[in-house]
């Protein structure tokens, strides 16, 4: 007997809007300081690893496969946790997602004590922070997919810019939810210039503490999702 899903809670929507501010921190982190790699984006990392592919210098084969590979592994965790959590209940399964990113990140910002940008060193260090980064992102975006919220992916853009032109009022639409499209819009361009801004001032990325505070965000996040979800059932 197949259960029916109960809705999902209208916060939802918000806590994305967060995790899509996030997501701009992270790539901006990975693509200034791990050597123009995109971790949170795969398009974007894709076309990198083409242009690696072309002997174009400052970006990394080896790194950015290492990304793709982990954002894939994250993406078969994320999926296959869904699956074993379909008959359970919704505020246990987001639970047990945002809790599993909040872990990856943690562990992310102790690998990058100590490392330097300017040499990238030491160059196992990057690649430790490379996976784990990529292994949340991955297990993110597969949740994020299973939930299927319109327009709010949090990591990817090119629709939602596409929406708020094709769907407005100069292309005979009504402009549907033209405000989240433009709020996940904004707040990946705040979340990548916040990153940007600390990472232009610090001689190290290796400052635990910053990841160690979104770790706890997520924890936050996932606790207040799943007690908005059990109101709902």
């Amino acid at each position: 007997m197949q259960i029916t899903p109960t809705p999902l809670p209208p916060i939802l929507p918000r806590i994305l809007l967060l995790l899509t501010f996030v997501t701009g921190i992270v790539d901006s982190v990975s693509v200034l300081a791990l050597g123009r790699v995109f971790t949170a984006n795969m398009t974007g990392n894709i076309v990198v690893i083409g242009f690696a592919m072309a002997g174009v210098p400052e970006f990394s084969l080896p790194r950015s496969i290492t990304a793709l590979a982990g954002f894939l592994a994250g993406a078969v965790v994320g999926g296959r946790l869904g699956s074993l959590m379909s008959q359970k209940s919704r505020e246990r399964w987001v639970r047990v997602a945002v809790f599993c990113e909040a872990i990856l990140l943690l562990l992310a910002g102790f690998a990058s004590e100590g490392f330097k940008i300017a040499g990238a060193t030491p160059s196992m260090r990057i690649y430790s922070i490379i996976v784990l980064t990529a292994i949340a992102m991955g297990l993110r975006n597969a949740t994020v997919r299973r939930l299927a919220v319109p327009d709010l992916t949090t990591t990817v853009l090119t629709l939602t810019v596409t929406g708020i032109a094709a769907d407005s009022s100069l292309a005979g639409g009504n402009n549907p939810r033209v405000g989240y499209r433009l709020a996940s819009i904004f707040l990946m361009l705040l979340g990548a210039a916040s990153g940007a801004s600390r990472i232009s001032r610090a001689p190290l990325v290796g400052n635990p503490k910053g990841y160690f505070v979104e770790a706890c965000q997520r924890w936050t996040l996932g606790r207040n999702s799943w007690l908005i979800v059990r109101s709902t059932d």
